[in-house]
């Protein structure tokens, strides 16, 4: 008797203890606001600026203000192509081999914001930029995310 109550008993512990006690979000999704955390991270840039079509596709452009982490490397030119933005500049160069290895010739630029984003190419003319956008979108799609930076 004693062993029946004691196995009913734990059934209905386990049973009791598999209910869910989340209940789903009326609202629309809203992000944390807690601040930075320590560790490095990839981000995805907001859209919130502007965007320019070509056909189908829109292009995100961002307006920063930016400094080279290499000063030989800097150039005047004012329109950036990004296909990788760090908080880690440890993880900025990892990428940056990555992109050698590809064939590309990669800068690293600290945004006024503090990421790290690396550029693949810089065009004196926005219409430079944006076809080369284009062509790093169509014949790279694991950068179709890439976007154009405006230096301020």
């Amino acid at each position: 008797m004693k062993k029946t109550l004691f196995l009913l008993l734990i059934i209905g512990l386990s049973l009791s203890a598999c209910k869910s006690t989340k209940k789903a979000s009326k609202g629309a999704f809203e992000p944390a606001t807690t601040g930075q955390t320590s560790g490095s991270k990839v981000f995805t840039v907001p859209q919130d600026n502007q965007t320019a079509g070509t056909g189908d596709k829109s292009y995100t452009t961002r307006q920063e203000a930016i400094t080279f982490v290499q000063p030989e490397e800097q150039n005047q030119n004012g329109y950036f192509v990004i296909v990788g933005s760090y908080s880690s500049l440890d993880n900025a160069k990892k990428f940056r081999q990555t992109l050698i290895g590809e064939g590309f010739n990669p800068v690293i630029v600290q945004s006024e914001t503090g990421y790290y984003r690396i550029t693949v190419d810089s065009y004196t003319t926005e219409t430079a930029a944006r076809n080369r956008l284009a062509q790093i979108r169509q014949n790279y799609p694991q950068y179709g995310d890439s976007w154009l930076l405006i230096k301020k």
